[in-house]
């Protein structure tokens, strides 16, 4: 039976269904859309409307899948993808350490996805129950160059859009966005 790898994709699953649905709909005291569509446009990600809806998506779904156990090498591509992000655009300036608004956190959990993926998402998981299970070396290579080169892509697209129109501030999210986090829950007030 393999436990451990089902509270792995629980606990870090159903985190980025919450990271997800802050940027979606405002759970969890998150910023929801208008706050995420000014952490886009404060990090060049434009049109900010398309990523903030893309990364909300993308948090949201990859988390579900991850957690159930299904499709577990695109489950953490998708998720690779979005950490790459957040490391490039925001933490990457402020270094290693989480203490300080760096990436620590974000590489932490690329590999702890990576690890998943070549051991599998195990026998407690709908990959395993549909007998589609599939990992491996290869698949955790293949899972995590995925998530890089679709945040360069990403990044690249999101920096050749034209700026939108300012944000509105009425709202604390939307404020929050602004500032020097970009509105990233992980370093607001670090």
């Amino acid at each position: 039976m393999s436990v451990g790898r089902l509270g792995a994709r629980v606990l870090i699953g159903g985190l980025f269904v919450g990271h997800g649905t802050q940027k979606l709909f405002g759970w969890f005291g998150g910023p929801g859309r208008a706050g995420t569509e000014g952490m886009m446009e404060a990090l060049k990600m434009r049109p900010a409307k398309v990523h903030a809806l893309a990364a909300g998506v993308t948090e949201t779904a990859g988390g579900t899948l991850l957690a159930l156990g299904l499709a577990t090498p695109l489950a953490s591509a998708a998720i690779t993808g979005v950490m790459t992000t957040a490391i490039t655009k925001v933490h990457r300036p402020n270094g290693p350490w989480v203490a300080n608004g760096g990436w620590e956190y974000n590489a932490v959990l690329i590999g702890a996805l990576t690890a998943l993926t070549e051991t599998g998402p195990g026998d407690l998981s709908l990959d395993h129950a549909l007998g589609i299970e599939r990992s491996g070396p290869r698949w955790a290579l293949a899972s995590l160059a995925l998530g890089v080169t679709t945040a360069a892509l990403t990044m690249a697209a999101g920096s050749r859009g034209t700026p939108g129109l300012p944000v509105s501030t009425d709202t604390k999210a939307a404020a929050a966005a602004q500032g020097d986090t970009a509105g990233d829950p992980t370093t607001a007030g670090a």
